[in-house]
């Protein structure tokens, strides 16, 4: 029966090309979350800048402001 052999072959194959798939899958979405994860952490920092750079602006206005009076 070598027909069966070839079969077996084929589907094994084909298993095994899924398999594949499944796992390029999963990387990529543990890929994802941890660039989502960092996207997160980068905005955090950013708004923690901008935070800074308004108080910063203020005194600085602030000490403008007394320097001109």
């Amino acid at each position: 029966m070598p027909g069966l052999e070839l079969a077996e072959v084929i589907l094994a194959v084909i298993i095994g090309t899924l398999a594949a798939i499944v796992y390029s899958l999963r990387v990529l979405i543990l890929l994802e979350r941890r660039v989502a994860s960092m996207e997160m952490n980068i905005q955090k920092m950013t708004s923690k800048v901008l935070q800074e750079e308004g108080v910063i602006e203020r005194a600085v206005a602030r000490s403008s402001s007394k320097k001109k009076h």
